[in-house]
């Protein structure tokens, strides 16, 4: 024997410390789980905003404040997804941020490259709550 021996209550109490701590390592995961499925779901949202406020444009309807509101909208959800680990899309809701911000500031070649086109967020955005759901 190594001379380092527990005594029975002490085993109940590691066990019962262990129990709980697995059982609140399950309810973290499944809270994860939820807040990314709801910052996904935020992504389709802003992608039919965004259809919406593009439409307006076309027809003079929007507003600065409008606009304003959507990139916010956008880069927040940046902020969400970078939090919860979905790198891939973060990115892309962060530069629909930026081109919301001022369109001007992002070259063409460059918007083509970073595959922002909203039919290809909300793609993305789907599949990946298709892939929460079978986890």
């Amino acid at each position: 024997m190594s001379g380092f021996e527990l005594a029975p209550e002490t085993w109940r109490g590691l066990l019962g410390h262990l129990s709980r701590w697995v059982s609140n390592l399950r309810r973290a995961g499944r809270a994860r789980k939820l807040e990314s499925r709801r910052a996904l779901q935020d992504v389709v949202r802003a992608v039919r905003r965004t259809q919406v406020m593009l439409r307006a444009l076309e027809r003079g309807e929007a507003t600065a404040s409008d606009e304003a509101g959507l990139a916010e909208r956008w880069t927040e959800l940046g902020f969400r997804l970078e939090e919860l680990g979905l790198g891939k899309l973060a990115k892309r809701c962060e530069i629909r941020g930026r081109l919301g911000a001022d369109p001007g500031a992002l070259d063409v070649e460059f918007l083509e490259r970073a595959d922002v086109q909203l039919d290809r967020i909300e793609k993305l955005a789907r599949l990946t709550l298709r892939e929460l759901d079978t986890r």
